[in-house]
């Protein structure tokens, strides 16, 4: 006997009706999500209407369409650049290649928004894990997570550290920066890629190198853009960053990542919020 069948009448309208409440409360929320996501999209452009500021990013890597005319120098070769910092989004910024699966419209904050990996993980890559993995403010994350790994590269002469300050050097406060991007989807597998191996660093050739960023997640999609993060999903960012996303994602151990977060040369303890994709044309490079 079907669960419906066995309830009585009263019963069956109030469970009918709490239901229909709930697909509308759902529908309402959804509704009140694209609004908020819009008008923050109406503000972002309001905010920088002839201001003068660069091309922006995040943004859909499968359309490389824009009318932003600022232009500034491509940064060099990440290979003749220093790392200074290494950070992940939970759930990728960027849109395209492998990773076209809306997460969510979020809190309008960083937080349950963006993009993940659209491929198929079986039932065994996929089983949670116990505990919190990376646990912060954007949540923790477990096995079918996507997360987007960003590399951080400046022409200073610098060494790793934490924050994006460590990018920078009383030597030179405008370097060139390049970010080297990968997204990862995290599977309850120890034999899938390690974590700690991908975010090794040290020197080579004589610059700060993370030294196995992935070289076979298809042809990086370069392009000019800024720096990202939900502060700035009203706001423009002022800096100019040299964009390099992979297009495919790397599937790699969710216990990895959790051994990554319990200690680091960048204090990175935590995923950070995702800044809503980038979708008017001029905020957005011709390249």
């Amino acid at each position: 006997m079907s669960y419906l069948k066995s309830l009585s009448i009263p019963v069956l309208l109030l469970t009918l009706t709490s239901c229909s409440n709930t697909l509308k409360h759902d529908q309402n929320n959804a509704e009140l999500s694209d609004k908020e996501i819009s008008k923050q999209r109406k503000e972002l452009a309001k905010n920088t209407d002839k201001k003068g500021f660069g091309p922006q990013s995040p943004r859909n890597i499968d359309m490389i369409e824009g009318t932003n005319s600022i232009i500034f120098s491509e940064a060099p070769s990440y290979k003749k650049m220093n790392l200074c910092n290494i950070h992940f989004h939970k759930f990728a910024e960027h849109k395209g290649g492998e990773f076209t699966k809306f997460a969510g419209r979020g809190d309008g904050k960083g937080k349950n928004t963006g993009y993940q990996y659209a491929g198929k993980l079986t039932q065994k890559e996929m089983k949670k894990v116990d505990g919190k993995v990376c646990q912060g403010k954007y949540g923790s994350l477990n096995a079918g997570d996507t997360i987007e790994l960003h590399y951080v590269h400046s022409t200073a002469q610098v060494t790793p550290g934490p924050t994006l300050g460590a990018c920078l050097s009383d030597s030179i406060k405008n370097p060139q920066l390049r970010v080297e991007t990968q997204v990862y989807v995290l599977v309850n597998d120890k034999k899938a890629a390690n974590f700690v191996e991908l975010t090794k660093v040290g020197q080579r050739n004589g610059y700060q190198q993370a030294l196995n960023i992935p070289n076979n997640t298809g042809k990086p999609v370069q392009y000019a853009g800024s720096t990202t993060g939900p502060s700035y999903n009203t706001q423009a960012s002022p800096l100019q960053v040299s964009w390099s996303v992979r297009p495919e994602v790397m599937k790699v151990s969710v216990d990895s990542v959790g051994k990554w977060c319990e200690g680091n040369v960048f204090k990175e303890d935590h995923a950070h919020g995702v800044r809503n994709l980038v979708t008017n044309p001029d905020l957005l490079s011709d390249d």
